[in-house]
Order: structure tokens, then C-alpha cells, then sequence
């Protein structure tokens, strides 16, 4: 019995035998492109500009951020049925592992490369991270090392395909899941973190305003969201019982402290701008929170864990595009609105035929629509005159909030037709639906041998 029969207790599968050249191929191809990749070519410079307190901050900032994917690895995993967890749970770990792979090799020069039409970056500019080490600082983030700008952004790009998990938990292949993501991060994600975040990008230079990533981010992973749930139908065993809230909570906890990282990080430097937006963070987040549950107090329902997180995470959700560009107090408002939008989607949602498992699109999807509106009402010159292109309706002003309303409609549109086309796709090069014995069993154990 070799190995891997040990670890799954059962003999492994004729289709897995068959498969197995697959990843074989991928590993030799992994050791063939990293062993031909160039060297340091010109020795790394060290750049006048680079600031030791700002880069010792973004270090931080970088790991924070990483540690939001475990913890919304225990938020989803808590949220579904027992049989479901440990597959619910490895989708955000091994989000992780590939998508740091692809965006060694090739993802990181697609969204933050030489710009192609303001919409993608040219793949071969930081292709395996060629000229990273020596190069010189992000025209953005001036103050710290590119090595360090480009693996920040990348903890971006891990946790936008895990948020999408929540919608089809219980019921999708892992093999094809790995293809999905891969697929979503090359053709969705890369071309809107170009557009959005690129000096020369097409969303950049229209004027929308994305400080950490509602769009980027949370829109983009709510549609695609949306999406999955369509194209996957609906769960065979549709009612279920959370395995376990306490998981929900722990998640709650290490999102909330890695949104710090998310967020504050985004301000690229240990600043005043890094302040703002780490108090406005930790504003709106409690604000949602604590409207989400007196929304359903207001409505006859018992005060709950589950919907104190929830809330919790929308508050977060919604704050992000708007961090660093709006006042403290109005922060609380961002919250409590986007609170209450959002309980009302999931009771609308569970209305219908749709089984988003986890309400993906009304926390996330609509979560960065609240946040993306509403920072085209209360953005302020006064609070990033550096980067504000326009003050909201709040100050009488209406250019920035219809660019925001427009960029809203438009990447709502790309994001759930592109994920269409990629699900088709995926779809056709290997099923990705699980069987209705095999989601029967659980995907634990169908999907990886092992259960709870």
C-alpha cells in the first residue's frame, strides 16, 4: 500500500491513477521555468526613497493580510454541515498555494506589468519575478521595496477566489475547483486589479477610487459568486445545520485582525493615511455589526453569534473601498447602512431558487456595491487630497459619484459574464459538479478521504 492509500484509508481510485500525470507534468514544468529563470541580473539597488519604517510596517502588513484566508477558511468552515468542513476549509489553504504559484510565474506582471490598453499588464514584464528584486519602487508605493509591494498585493489576489468558495460549498469537484481559480485569477482578477489600481489603468485614470479593494476584491468575488450558484444549481441536501459557530467566531476574530493589514496596508507607508484608515475599519465594522443584530431584534428574531460576525464582515467588506478616503464618523454610517442592505439581500436571496450557500453575493458582492457607492458620497480631498479625484455628493459634488456608479455597472457586468464563460469552460475540460452520490457522502470524504 503506498502512501497516499495509507493516508485515505481506501485504495485510490482508477481515476486518479489516470489523472496523475497531470500534476506530475505541472511539477516538472514548475522546476524547468524556476530553474531557467534569469538571476538577479544588475545586483539590487538600494533606492534613496525607501523608507526602513515604512517597509517594517508593510512586512507586517503583508502577513496580516495573509492570515485572513485561514480565517475565512474557519468562517465558511464553521458555516457549513458537518461532512463539509475540512473541503470547505482546504478550498481557502490551497487558494494559498496556487494562486502564490501563478502569481510568482506570471500573475503579477498581468495586473501590475506594463499596461496593455489600461487593461492588462504585458506578461512579460515581472515574468518568475524578473526584475522585482532590483527594481525599482512602485510608482504608488515609493517608500518600499517592489519585492515587497508585489508579494502585498498577492495576499489580494489569494483571498478573492477563496471568498467565492461560500456559494458553491458542498457540491464542486476539488480538481476542477484548482482549474476555476486558476482560471478566475488570470482572466477576471488580473485585468481588474490592472484597470483599478495601475497608474495607467482604464478604471484608474477614469477617476474611481478603490483604496484597499471593494471592487477589486469584493464585487468581483460577489458576482463571480452569483454565478456559481446559478451555474451549479441548487445543493441536493439544500438545508443544513452550521457545523460549528465557534470556527464562525475564531474567523470573524482573524479576519477583523488582518483586515488591519488589509486596509491600513493599503495606505503603502506607516502614516497618518495608514491611521485614518485603520480607525475607520474599526468603526464601520462595528457599527455593521451592531446593526445587523438590532436589525433582527427590530424584526422579531433573537440577537445571534452567526449574525453579529456576518454583520461584522459586511462592515469590514463595505469600508474597504472608502478606508482611506472618508472621515471617521461617517464610517459608522457606511457600516450601518451597508448592514442593513446586506440582511435585507440575504432574506431576499433565500427567497429564491438561487443557493449561494453562504450568501457570498449579498454580504460581499453587495457589501463592495454599498462600499463603492458610498465612497462616491462621502470621499473628502480634505482627508487624501493626494489620491481623491473628487469630493461625494455629500460636499455637492456629483462627478465622483456617477464615475463610481458607472465603474459599478461595468464590472458588475464583466465580472458575472466573464465567470459564465469560465465555468462553461472549466465545465467542458473536466465536470464540476459533484456527484449526487458523492456530495451525498460529503465532500470530506469523497473528495479527500478524510472527515472530521
Amino acid at each position: 500500500m503506498d502512501t497516499l492509500e495509507i493516508i485515505n484509508k481506501k485504495p485510490v481510485t482508477q481515476l486518479y491513477r489516470k489523472i496523475a500525470i497531470i500534476p506530475a507534468v505541472i511539477l516538472f514544468l514548475l522546476i524547468f521555468i524556476s530553474v531557467a529563470a534569469p538571476s538577479v541580473s544588475a545586483g539590487i539597488t538600494s533606492y534613496p526613497e525607501i523608507s526602513f519604517a515604512d517597509t517594517a510596517w508593510m512586512l507586517t502588513a503583508t502577513a496580516l493580510v495573509l492570515i485572513m484566508t485561514p480565517g475565512l477558511a474557519f468562517f465558511y468552515g464553521g458555516m457549513v454541515s458537518k461532512k463539509n468542513v475540512i473541503s470547505t476549509m482546504l478550498q481557502s489553504f490551497i487558494s494559498m498555494v496556487l494562486i502564490s504559484l501563478l502569481w510568482v510565474i506570471v500573475g503579477f506582471s498581468l495586473a501590475f506589468g506594463d499596461s496593455i490598453g489600461g487593461i492588462i499588464g504585458d506578461p512579460r514584464s515581472f515574468f518568475m519575478m524578473s526584475n522585482v528584486l532590483e527594481g525599482a519602487p512602485w510608482k504608488l508605493a515609493p517608500t518600499i521595496p517592489l519585492v515587497i509591494f508585489a508579494f502585498f498585493q498577492l495576499k489580494f489576489a489569494i483571498i478573492t477566489p477563496a471568498l467565492i468558495t461560500g456559494a458553491f460549498a458542498g457540491r464542486i469537484k476539488f480538481t476542477s475547483y484548482i482549474l476555476f481559480i486558476c482560471l478566475f485569477c488570470i482572466f477576471i482578477y488580473a485585468p481588474l486589479a490592472h484597470a483599478t489600481w495601475h497608474p495607467d489603468g482604464i478604471l484608474y485614470k477614469y477617476g474611481v477610487l478603490d483604496f484597499a479593494g471593494g471592487t477589486v476584491v469584493h464585487m468581483s468575488a460577489g458576482w463571480a459568486a452569483l454565478a456559481c450558484a446559478i451555474y451549479l444549481k441548487r445543493r441536493n441536501e439544500p438545508n443544513h445545520s452550521p457545523a460549528r459557530i465557534t470556527y464562525v467566531m475564531i474567523g470573524t476574530g482573524l479576519l477583523w485582525f488582518g483586515w488591519f493589514g488589509f486596509n491600513a496596508g493599503s495606505a503603502f507607508g506607516a502614516n497618518n493615511l495608514a491611521g485614518t484608515a485603520l480607525a475607520t475599519t474599526t468603526t464601520a465594522s462595528a457599527a455593521a455589526a451592531f446593526a445587523w443584530i438590532a436589525f433582527d431584534m427590530i424584526r422579531g428574531k433573537k440577537p445571534t453569534a452567526m449574525g453579529t460576525c456576518i454583520g461584522t464582515v459586511v462592515g469590514l467588506v463595505a469600508i474597504t473601498p472608502a478606508a482611506g478616503f472618508i472621515s471617521i464618523p461617517h464610517s459608522i454610517t457606511v457600516g450601518i447602512f451597508s448592514s442593513i442592505v446586506s440582511n435585507l439581500m440575504v432574506e431576499l436571496r433565500s427567497r429564491t431558487s438561487i443557493d449561494d450557500t453562504l450568501d457570498v453575493f449579498p454580504c460581499h458582492g453587495v457589501g463592495g456595491i454599498m462600499g463603492m457607492l458610498l465612497t462616491g458620497v462621502f470621499a473628502s480631498q480634505n482627508i487624501n487630497a493626494a489620491n481623491t479625484t473628487g469630493n461625494g455628493l455629500l460636499f455637492g459634488e456629483t462627478k465622483l459619484f456617477t464615475v463610481q456608479l458607472i465603474a459599478m455597472i461595468g464590472v458588475s457586468v464583466f465580472v458575472f459574464a466573464a465567470t459564465f464563460l469560465l465555468l462553461r469552460i472549466t465545465n467542458w475540460i473536466t465536470p464540476l459538479r459533484a456527484t449526487g452520490q458523492e456530495e451525498k457522502e460529503g465532500l470530506d470524504s469523497s473528495q479527500h478521504g478524510e472527515k472530521l
